[in-house]
């Protein structure tokens, strides 16, 4: 069962602004967590090229190393 509140119109125009300007601020967390999860995706990608790379350069000169002392 709801039961009723009231309160004065003044503190419910001030309860109302003070709901908005939450919600506003809750958006604007949003906005910069979902920035934040963006970045990091990106960071991801790179750091998983970088691995990529050092791994090809590893094998290169792990070859080039076999090769030289095969002579």
């Amino acid at each position: 069962m709801k039961s009723s509140v009231f309160i004065r119109i003044d503190r419910y125009k001030e309860l109302s602004e003070v709901i908005k300007q939450i919600r506003s601020k809750l958006e604007d967390a949003k906005q910069a967590l979902k920035k934040a999860k963006d970045l990091k995706s990106q960071e991801d990608a790179e750091l998983e090229n970088w691995q990529t790379e050092l791994a090809s350069v590893e094998q290169k000169l792990d070859e080039i190393s076999e090769a030289i002392t095969e002579k």
